[in-house]
């Protein structure tokens, strides 16, 4: 199996399976030069973990980072762990896979899932949890998001939960400071109220449900990204809908653009500081011709309603039989709550490797807004 690896010259490479003995990713690319540590990594992995609240999946899995390359540290780093610029190992080690719980519907593919594009394909199958399509591997994704932050000066990355269902919510009370305050990364405090009974009832259904995440980045330097083929949009959404589970993705206003006229779509711009103009609009979401602007670059994408559920579908058998199946076992009721983080983490990945490959080719950028 091919395709494990992203990035041009910030490159992560994931491996490991959802009931394998481990997950990690080696980085490739990364400056020398960084301080970094197991706890910088180990504090985004947290915000990803299971078993938090009520709203996500029960596996309790501590997702324990390990460094086992590429940083060095003594009495000349003043004790402080800098990477080497050489490759950076990192590991996670499964502890709390529950196998039994699939052997039930081994030789049946849930509807929803990868199960028979997957068989089809490679004409094997790990049935434990989905295996390498698991969601788990995302871990890999945020421990390599932890580093590429270290790349970028000066950018912010954030995430949020914008919408469950067809509930979204009030951007009038956006803050967000509300992000860490509830179980699902909602910018809204009302919002999240209203989510926890709504999930609930989702979840005693035995069903699940989807949801839309935004991620903004503020600072991005101007000019990361090519007009052709090195679009920073089309990185952007590659990555997103990479992620397990996303099917569509948007940048800026993204598909309300199509209701807009010309003339309220196009950001006007007036003169600024030190030669650069002021925007007054940002309905391209810090992109333009595929080459980031300064202002915040803005994603978005849905994420679809967990395919594991206790609710019985028909499906078939891998020898073409028809059955019911009810998939048993610990799932998030909507997985959308553990994007958030990993959307900050391909993010992350994907400026760094802009950021990269614009400084190889005509040195530092412009500093964003």
């Amino acid at each position: 199996m091919s395709h494990n690896t992203f990035g041009h010259l910030f490159r992560v490479t994931t491996f490991g399976e959802s009931h394998g003995v481990a997950l990690g990713c080696v980085v490739d690319g990364c400056p020398p030069g960084l301080a970094i540590e197991a706890e910088e990594i180990q504090a985004e992995l947290d915000r990803r973990k299971p078993g938090q609240s009520r709203f996500t999946t029960q596996r309790r899995e501590p997702d324990q980072v390990k460094i086992l390359s590429g940083v060095f540290s003594d009495d000349r780093t003043g004790g402080r762990q800098l990477t080497t610029g050489t490759p950076i190992a990192l590991v996670i080690e499964n502890t709390d896979q529950r196998s039994k719980d699939y052997s039930e519907i081994r030789d049946s593919y849930r509807p929803g899932h990868a199960d028979y594009a997957y068989d089809a394909k490679y004409g094997i199958r790990d049935y434990r949890g989905g295996g390498r399509s698991s969601a788990r591997e995302t871990a890999a994704r945020v421990a390599a998001g932890a580093i590429a932050r270290k790349i970028l000066p000066g950018v912010t990355i954030r995430a949020a939960l914008v919408q469950m269902g067809p509930h979204a919510i009030d951007r009038a009370n956006w803050d967000w400071d509300q992000v860490g305050q509830n179980p699902f990364f909602c910018p809204d405090a009302k919002a999240a109220a209203s989510y926890e009974t709504y999930l609930d009832e989702i979840r005693k259904d035995g069903s699940s449900i989807g949801a839309v995440i935004e991620v903004v980045a503020e600072g991005v330097p101007v000019g990361l990204g090519a007009p052709v083929y090195g679009k920073l949009d089309a990185d952007l959404a590659a990555a997103m809908m990479s992620i397990n589970a996303v099917k569509g993705v948007e940048i800026g206003d993204g598909f309300a653009a199509a209701s807009l006229r010309g003339e309220e779509n196009a950001d006007e711009m007036r003169s600024g500081n030190a030669g650069a103009p002021t925007f007054l609009a940002n309905h391209a979401g810090g992109i333009l011709g595929g080459i980031s602007t300064g202002q915040p670059v803005v994603c978005r994408f849905a994420v679809k309603p967990t395919s594991s559920i206790l609710t019985p579908r028909n499906t078939v058998t891998r020898d073409n039989r028809d059955v019911e199946i009810v998939t048993k076992g610990r799932h998030d009721p909507c997985v959308g709550i553990r994007a958030v983080p990993v959307a900050e983490a391909m993010m992350a990945c994907v400026l760094a490797d802009h950021y990269l490959r614009h400084r190889g080719q005509v040195g530092e950028p412009t500093q964003g807004a």
